[in-house]
């Protein structure tokens, strides 16, 4: 007799819902209960729907793709890893019994800093309701901003879950509960081959000949990095980098879709997406500290049928394309991380202080110990030692989640740059009480690839950003991009001044002039062209801070005649901590004291400029 069914559905751009996802789905089997985990965007919603429905979301906002219609705002249009599903759950045709056999629970994981928290798990809450679907549970609202993070609500809310579904479905008595000390069978097998294959398949699969789609995450181009320059002084704090990619033959243009079959549009607004590597001193010390021989090549046997090979590894694969490329070991882990390896540990005081560190009562310490210094996965293994030797090959992939693709902000207008694409890199570094600081992963990485030294290949692809600008000719667009929030907006100018259009208002903030001063002699041209209007702001050459936000006050008769008199659409773009809040409330101030508004006149004014797609912006932490 078949096991009842969940299904656990996920939208995650972090990784904190999908591995909250997954979480469940391993209590589910322990529960003997069958439960399929899966992202929100994969599923086949015209299928029957299962018996219970767990929907996970991460909507957190900090990252450069989300679509934020205010500064700070979780909104359902940022959610990249769910738009497809959000559009089909919210058709007006929809009829009101289309769930009326659905059982389901829905998390939020958010982030209370943001004036609309969990925003999009409340909504679709009340659209399941209003579907027909039974809610098992009131709608969890995790929150980053808890002292004991998200997992303080996703405790409480999963026992009240699995309360209501074993009453529904208690375990079978002949079977009973598998206790939380025994690990669960591997997702894969690893079988190692006694011979190394011929040609190298990881250069065979980047080398394969035949037509090729448009750059995809599954079949990313290879393009070839052009140049690396560090744009910052050498006295500036941060070392930030203009790379240059050459996309001839990418299938990468200009263009409105659709575009000929194996073609892909980008334009000013849009990121780009790169999958870094692992250090190799990191993938050496990974491989010796789990006894691996990274030249060990080896294929993946699904243990349940029906589960799909993890996409971008080779097969055959080797242990070293394993480490360097798919496992993140240099990601914070996570709770779960130290759950498995606790099951997997043979040794007592390990193991006794690794389910500590994975129980409720024990997040304080995991706090404390991992995430607040960002201790990596590998430094984690290297202060268990015994129990990292002794992790089957099998349970790698269960362990260590795949590395995430990072986004950029598009930099360059192919209509200036053919057949190139640039982009603005902040190298991540900064200090906690580790010993060794701490870096960002992909900006370390690319900031150490050298074309000079010989060619770099650098697998990219380019997906709809979230700043989308007008199409009308004549209508102006005022940016605000201070540090690398600028980039999208030099992509934006370079379009726009290519094609005429000359009502370009760009305000851009930076520490100082001779130091972090982006496209300096650019911008000079433009304005001497008369394709731009610039407006600065240095913060720390004068006694007192100015920022972006003064600069508009400043100009508010013309930012006011701009977007009241003329139609212009206002775009937002950098560090989410402070800059738009202080954006947002000079813009309110400009509405009261140029435009004449009463205080709630001047809010409803910028929020229908946010319902209407006039103000858009992108933020991230």
């Amino acid at each position: 007799m078949p096991l009842p069914g969940l299904l656990a559905l996920f939208g995650s751009q972090t990784g904190t819902a999908q591995d909250a996802a997954e979480r469940l789905g391993r209590e589910a089997r322990r529960r003997r209960l069958g439960c399929r985990v899966q992202a929100l965007d994969s599923y086949p919603l015209a299928k029957e729907t299962p018996l219970t429905t767990c929907r996970w979301d991460d909507s957190r906002g900090p990252g450069k793709a989300w679509r934020m219609p205010t500064p700070r705002v979780q909104a359902p249009t940022g959610l990249l890893p769910v738009q497809r599903f959000w559009r089909f759950i919210f058709r007006k045709n929809l009829p009101a019994t289309s769930l009326c056999r659905l059982d389901f629970a829905v998390l939020g994981l958010g982030d209370s800093s943001y004036p609309k928290f969990n925003f999009v798990a409340k909504k679709l809450h009340r659209r399941l309701l209003q579907l027909g679907g039974s809610a098992l549970l009131p709608v969890g609202l995790a929150d980053d901003q808890h002292e004991l993070g998200p997992d303080a609500a996703i405790d409480a809310w999963l026992q009240a879950l699995w309360e209501k579904v074993l009453g529904l479905h208690p375990v079978p008595l002949d079977l009973g509960v598998i206790p939380p000390g025994v690990p669960l069978p591997s997702t894969f097998t690893l079988r190692f081959l006694p011979e190394t294959p011929g040609p190298n398949p990881e250069e065979q699969l980047a080398a394969a000949p035949g037509p090729r789609g448009p750059p995809s995450e599954l079949q990313p181009f290879p393009a070839p990095m052009v140049s690396n320059q560090r744009v910052t002084g050498p006295s500036h704090f941060q070392d930030v980098r203009l790379i240059e990619f050459d996309i001839e033959g990418s299938g990468l243009r200009r263009g409105k879709p659709p575009l000929p079959c194996g073609f892909r549009s980008f334009a000013a607004g849009d990121v780009v997406l790169i999958r870094p590597e692992n250090a190799a001193s990191s993938v050496q010390r990974f491989c010796q500290l789990l006894g691996l021989d990274p030249d060990q090549h080896f294929t993946l046997q699904p243990r349940e049928p029906g589960t799909p090979h993890p996409p971008g590894l080779p097969r055959p694969c080797s242990v070293r394309h394993l480490v360097s490329r798919y496992l993140d070991i240099a990601s914070v882990p996570r709770r779960s991380f130290f759950e498995l390896l606790a099951c997997l540990s043979p040794h007592e005081l390990e193991r006794e202080k690794l389910l500590e560190l994975s129980s409720a009562q024990g997040q304080e310490e995991l706090l404390s110990y991992c995430m607040r210094p960002r201790r990596t996965t590998l430094e984690v293994l290297c202060d268990f030692p015994h129990s990292a030797g002794a992790i089957p090959p099998d349970y790698l992939l269960d362990l260590i989640p795949q590395i995430r693709p990072r986004a950029f902000s598009v930099a360059s207008s192919v209509l200036v740059h053919p057949l190139r694409l640039q982009i603005l890199v902040a190298v991540v570094q900064y200090r906690t009480r580790l010993r060794e600081p701490r870096r960002g992963l992909c900006s370390s990485w690319l900031a150490s690839l050298d074309p000079e030294q010989g060619p770099v290949e650098v697998p990219l692809w380019v997906r709809p950003g979230v700043l989308t600008f007008p199409e009308a000719p004549g209508t102006p667009v005022i940016m605000v991009g201070p540090g690398t929030g600028v980039a999208p907006f030099r992509a934006a100018v370079q379009e726009r001044a290519a094609q005429g259009q000359t009502g370009n208002f760009l305000f851009f903030g930076c520490r100082q002039r001779d130091q972090d001063f982006y496209w300096e002699a650019e911008w000079k041209e433009l304005e001497e062209k008369g394709c731009l209007h610039l407006f600065t702001a240095f913060s720390r050459e004068q006694e007192h801070k100015v920022y972006v936000q003064h600069r508009l006050r400043e100009h508010g008769a013309l930012v006011w005649r701009l977007l009241d008199g003329q139609g212009a659409s206002f775009y937002l773009a950098g560090n989410a901590k402070d800059m738009p809040v202080g954006v947002s409330e000079a813009l309110t101030s400009i509405f009261q004291e140029d435009g004449g508004l009463s205080r709630p006149e001047a809010a409803a004014y910028l929020a229908r400029l946010q319902q209407t797609l006039r103000f858009q912006a992108e933020t991230w932490a």
